[in-house]
């Protein structure tokens, strides 16, 4: 091959992966300022004033019903303030769910709101609980209180959906019978229409200690907090640049300075 060509070639494709890993560290800080984005709009949110009863009962819409982006981006993560009346045999605990590194259960349960808007039920994700695992189809013991409590949280969308063998398996009997309460995914929706409860299609990630006031007892809520995740990404944008700066030199060195120097000079560095 002809000097020429050989030393195009070797330009060509040093520009070609100096541009490509150079494009691929931009796009990895504009993916860090999406997300810092997005991490300070959640945080602006959960400093909003707290929402009431009757704030929920008219701006959460019924199950069902979908919400558009900017509609579900004012709603989700907004604190509220509710009081109600649990419907604990309404209950599902969803199944290999997480915290600290330990599996246990996800514990739902409506809420039917106070009078006057007794006609609106929001599911609240009261907190984590432990499984036993001699007896998988035993409930943990679970407090939930009788008559009008008062909670406190957040809106959330329902929790995030796990891989289920096939659709429904989880609403299977256990051995008395009985349809188990035990899910592996809980669809809002479908909630609804198996027991016609008037559910809103947000549920309330409930926060503060296990056991506060009326709020109930045997549970865990230490939720994971929202990270903006961006270090990650300000890492890899880092790797990125550091290539393509490796590659510049190494262009550089090779195919500029090293031919020019003296033939002494380039015997000693070899």
């Amino acid at each position: 091959m002809p000097r020429a060509w050989r030393w195009a070639l070797i330009t060509l494709a040093a520009v070609a992966v100096a541009a490509v890993t150079a494009s691929l560290g931009f796009w990895q800080l504009d993916r860090a300022a999406q997300k810092q984005r997005l991490f300070d709009a959640i945080a602006k949110q959960q400093a909003l004033a707290p929402w009431h009863n009757a704030d929920v009962a008219a701006q959460v819409p019924a199950a069902g019903q979908a919400l558009s982006d900017p509609a579900s981006q004012a709603l989700l993560h907004r604190p509220v303030q509710l009081q109600g009346r649990w419907l604990a045999d309404e209950t599902l605990y969803l199944d290999n769910r997480q915290m600290q590194g330990r599996v246990g259960f996800y514990v739902l349960t409506p809420l039917q709101l106070a009078p006057p808007h007794e006609g609106k039920v929001i599911v609240v994700q009261r907190g984590w609980a432990p499984r036993n695992f001699l007896d998988r189809t035993a409930l943990p013991p679970v407090q939930t209180p009788e008559g009008l409590v008062s909670l406190q949280g957040r809106l959330e969308a329902p929790p995030s959906r796990l891989m289920e063998l096939e659709p429904g398996a989880a609403a299977s009997a256990d051995p008395d019978g009985q349809q188990s309460r035990i899910r592996q995914n809980a669809d809002i929706a479908a909630w609804a229409r198996q027991s016609r409860l008037p559910l809103l299609s947000l549920t309330v990630l409930q926060t503060g200690a296990a056991g506060e006031g009326a709020a109930g007892e045997g549970l865990q809520r230490d939720w994971p907090a929202i990270n903006a995740g961006v270090e990650k990404h300000y890492g890899y944008a880092f790797q990125w640049f550091g290539l393509c700066v490796l590659v510049v030199l190494l262009y550089v060195w090779f195919q500029l300075v090293r031919p020019r120097l003296p033939v002494r000079r380039r015997s000693a560095a070899q």
